[in-house]
């Protein structure tokens, strides 16, 4: 497999592993809605020519290994899907909108690492990241 990529003048391989939550950490990503907003994140890479390697959604967060090209800025790219996945989102679900105001359905912030040459690595933990939130909890449960 290639690892590189190429634009009229360049050629590239720039994988990031990104982490962002909803607002307040609420557990919101149940069922259906954790389909459908997985859906929403891969149209909106899709629009932007990004290609998602692994993605996760968790009950409280979204793990995500893509593939940007260096034309495009992370933290753009990240004001871009938080920013249109919450219309979307807020358009699929309106009684979210009492739960965060403003329409912000995610927190401020996000978590974002270069994966380099730890890309297969990444993607395994991504792949089974749903997997040890569970177990964790179950630890913790167990602790009471």
């Amino acid at each position: 497999m290639n690892d590189v990529n190429s634009l009229t003048h360049t050629r590239w391989n720039c994988k990031y592993h990104i982490v962002f939550a909803p607002k307040y950490r609420r557990k919101a990503f149940y069922g259906e809605k954790r389909r459908e907003i997985g859906t929403i994140l891969r149209t909106l890479c899709n629009w932007k020519k990004i290609r998602i390697i692994e993605a996760e959604v968790c009950p409280d967060h979204v793990h995500m290994l893509v593939e940007i090209p260096p034309k495009v800025a992370i933290s753009s790219f990240m004001g871009y899907l938080k920013g249109k996945s919450s219309l979307m989102i807020y358009e699929k679900y309106p009684e979210l909108r009492y739960k965060y105001r403003n329409r912000e359905f995610w927190c401020r912030g996000y978590y974002v690492d270069t994966a380099g040459k730890n890309a297969k690595r990444l993607e395994e933990y991504i792949r089974h990241q749903l997997d040890e939130d569970k177990a964790g909890e179950q630890l913790t449960m167990g602790n009471f």
